[in-house]
């Protein structure tokens, strides 16, 4: 008796200890915070095109192409930085997939890691290793609703302006976890220096107003970043980043109204952009730190998109989930658009995922490794990429805790009930 008495108040006690336990204190977000979102199927690709891609010589992530996708200059060679976790998130374990035709004309075309898939038609023949023919795994009309959505919801935010200093403009943020800038194109199109000052694994979000950008007009021919380790700006390149790579790979360029987007070849841009409605000029050199996700792209010589997905955490959005796509088998797939993601956000900002690797790529250094991701990411690779999810504290978690308390409860009133009527029964 004593002993069935007893575990019954064990029982409750624990439950009360346990219901003490998921009160949502942290229910509130802090300076900066905001409900973070997946960035879908999209954050997997360092380049995802809605349109055409007329790119040569290679893309170090994965590649998809809603349009036909032109390789014919000088052949390409897509996904060599992939990890097998990126390569094993991608559709189908699609690095390429091309949604119109493939035009190739004697060029060398060869998917390095995962497969590839063209929908249309192989155009002129060449050496083709690693692609087959089927169904697009990917919805991109849905998909670029969503980017579209994403990005007019991420400028609602008036962020802070830059301060200009000659011909140099700099970006300058305090907030540990999130960073919000918006500038006109006509404005940073002006600068011959572009700097970024952040905190440590911080993300920063750059919206660009403006219907177009050229960075050719100054032309501006270098991007640094603050590393808060040095105390001194870094020019950042393949080889070098800021903290590791920490703020480039949470950085976001926003261009929500852009139809053409120029890059000089002169310099190395750091960060994923997201261009919905443009047409991107890459030039003839220069990389892109980042990914890109954009309605047309071109480039070619050393104007590669680099593996480096994005990793940050999108603050202050909510986008609903686009549309499932139909798999090449004609079931329904799992292509999303940006949606809002379930892991919690580490005081960095990012989600505490693990760095998405690569030969070359350094691992993002700071309180939060790596989101992206993305992806999942997007981006994915996110990464987009590979990425892992970007998310939102508060009561993450708490519905199962409490059901988990509310029956803990149930078990010790029933036991502490039935105590009392056996006791009832013998006296």
């Amino acid at each position: 008796m004593r002993t069935s008495l007893s575990a019954a108040a064990m029982a409750l006690g624990g439950s009360l200890a346990l219901a003490a336990l998921v009160v949502p204190t942290a229910a509130s977000a802090a300076p900066g915070e905001g409900a973070c979102v997946n960035l879908g199927v999209a954050g997997k690709y360092g380049e995802f095109i809605e349109g055409d891609d007329t790119h040569s010589p290679d893309a170090e992530g994965a590649v998809a192409v809603g349009g036909n996708a032109d390789f014919s200059h000088g052949g390409f060679t897509v996904g060599n930085e992939l990890t097998a976790a990126e390569v094993a998130a991608l559709p189908g374990g699609n690095a390429l997939v091309v949604g119109g035709n493939l035009i190739q004309n004697g060029a060398h075309v060869q998917v390095m890691k995962g497969r590839g898939v063209v929908a249309g038609q192989v155009i002129g023949g060449g050496q083709l290793e690693g692609v087959a023919k089927g169904a697009s795994p990917i919805d991109f009309a849905a998909e670029f609703a969503g980017l579209r959505a994403l990005s007019a919801d991420l400028a609602k935010t008036a962020g802070a302006a830059p301060t200009a200093d000659g011909r140099t403009l700099t970006f300058t943020g305090a907030d540990a976890r999130a960073n919000v800038f918006t500038v006109s194109a006509d404005t940073l199109q002006k600068a011959n220096e572009i700097r970024l000052k952040v905190p440590a694994g911080s993300s920063t979000v750059i919206t660009v107003t403006g219907g177009g950008y050229d960075q050719t007009k100054a032309p501006t021919s270098a991007f640094l970043i603050w590393d808060n380790a040095k105390k001194a700006y870094v020019l950042d390149d393949k080889l070098q980043s800021a903290d590791g790579g920490a703020e480039r790979a949470r950085l976001l360029w926003n261009f929500p109204a852009a139809t053409k987007i120029t890059k000089h070849s002169g310099n190395a841009w750091p960060g994923s952009i997201l261009a919905p409605n443009a047409a991107f000029d890459l030039g003839r050199g220069g990389p892109v730190n980042g990914s890109v996700w954009a309605k047309s792209l071109t480039g070619s010589g050393g104007a590669e998109t680099h593996h480096y997905p994005f990793e940050g955490c999108l603050p202050g959005t909510t986008v609903p989930p686009a549309s499932p796509s139909p798999s090449p088998s004609g079931s329904t797939g799992a292509s999303q658009g940006p949606t809002p993601s379930s892991s919690a956000p580490t005081p960095g900002g990012g989600t505490g995922s693990p760095a998405p690797g690569g030969s070359g790529s350094p691992a993002p250094s700071g309180p939060a490794g790596a989101t992206p991701a993305p992806s999942a990411s997007h981006g994915g690779s996110g990464g987009s990429g590979g990425g892992g999810g970007l998310a939102f504290t508060g009561a993450e978690g708490l519905v199962p805790l409490t059901v988990g308390g509310a029956a803990v409860l149930g078990v010790g009133g029933a036991l502490a009930y039935k105590a009392r009527r056996k006791k009832a029964a013998s006296s």
